[in-house]
């Protein structure tokens, strides 16, 4: 769940700025400052966002926002894709950022394509109108809420995401084990605001083999999908080293139900489309360096039978600090909406150097 909010304290919290010459087309400084300044987290935070806000003043019009957070460099914020905050006509701005050890916030002109990650802030001209920076506050950060599934430590969920085409509420409670020991992931609530299920490894695994053991999926509808995945939020260059093994129609009720994919997925050797039987499934993904073998078989253990099997040899992405995930989430991104909600089971996860 997003942080919440921190109260505003009049003036600015904490602020560094630097104005370009010419000022702005009124012919006053622009100037910008924050209202709500997020904990300081410095070893970032790809699970948890919180409130960031503030004004500028002296902005001329279709100048906007790029947001930054700080974590072994700066990422700008909330996410790559999405990298614009609008300015109200109040003069107030404001937006989600992941967690970092500072937040830093840019006005910029229209046209200005600004960079996914930096070494140092963006400096003033080629677009770059005004920067100002704030340290994070110390206020307690939302606990992490983390689950233990096949010896392993998993961080749960708990901020929005755009997998599946458009943004995805998470909800801790949907993410639990069982009294077997069996991860339990649900798409739950109400239609049209249904809340995901995802949850990440605490470290990372790097070259091996991944396998996953999953109960029945065949009841999942159309548009429901179940990712089982490797990310990494500082991967940029490299896909985010996303590799996917997964179950869904992406809301085509006619369209084969599962795929292998070395992102990015619209380039056509980097998927492999194929039908997954009903019934329990083994995913294998093998990691080296410069190929992945994926693998599904029917049925777990010594006497499953091999459904589909593809080994990538480009894109593939090197090591680094990508970890393997698992979600349960309804794909937006087709229009076609899901009517209940689901459970898949996953009964295993095992990894191999």
């Amino acid at each position: 769940m997003p942080q919440p909010n921190l109260p505003a304290r009049g003036a600015a919290l904490a602020i560094v700025m630097a104005v370009a010459a010419c000022g702005s087309q009124s012919g006053r400084t622009p100037v910008i400052t924050f209202d709500q300044v997020p904990v300081a987290a410095p070893e970032g935070g790809q699970q948890r966002t919180a409130p960031i806000g503030g004004r500028v003043t002296g902005a001329s019009a279709g100048q906007r926002i790029v947001l930054y957070a700080k974590t072994e460099g700066w990422w700008v914020q909330p996410l790559a894709n999405a990298p614009f905050t609008t300015i109200a006509a109040d003069a107030t701005w404001k937006n989600h950022t992941h967690l970092g050890s500072e937040y830093a916030a840019l006005l910029v002109e229209p046209g200005y394509e600004p960079p996914p990650r930096a070494d140092a802030l963006p400096v003033l001209g080629n677009g770059v109108v005004a920067v100002a920076s704030a340290p994070g506050t110390a206020a307690p950060a939302t606990a992490v809420k983390t689950l233990t599934f096949s010896g392993y430590d998993w961080e749960i969920r708990q901020v929005s995401s755009d997998r599946g085409g458009l943004s995805n509420p998470y909800d801790p409670g949907n993410a639990t084990v069982d009294e077997h020991g069996r991860l339990r992931l649900k798409i739950a609530g109400a239609a049209p605001d249904w809340t995901a299920a995802e949850v990440a490894l605490t470290r990372s695994l790097g070259y091996g083999t991944y396998t996953f053991v999953v109960g029945d999926t065949s009841h999942l509808e159309p548009a429901a999908a179940l990712s089982l995945f490797t990310w990494d939020y500082q991967g940029l260059d490299q896909g985010q080293r996303e590799m996917d093994i997964e179950i869904s129609r992406w809301g085509d009720p006619a369209s084969r139900n599962a795929q292998f994919v070395v992102q990015p997925y619209y380039i056509p050797q980097n998927v492999l489309r194929f039908n997954a039987p009903a019934g329990v499934l083994t995913h294998v993904m093998r990691w080296e360096p410069g190929r992945v073998l994926m693998r599904t078989l029917a049925g777990a253990g010594p006497r499953a039978t091999l459904v589909a099997e593809h080994t990538f040899t480009s894109g593939v992405p090197t090591a680094g600090n990508e970890s393997v995930r698992m979600a349960l989430y309804p794909f937006r991104g087709s229009g076609v909406a899901i009517t209940g909600g689901t459970e898949v089971t996953i009964e295993k996860f095992e990894y191999l150097p």
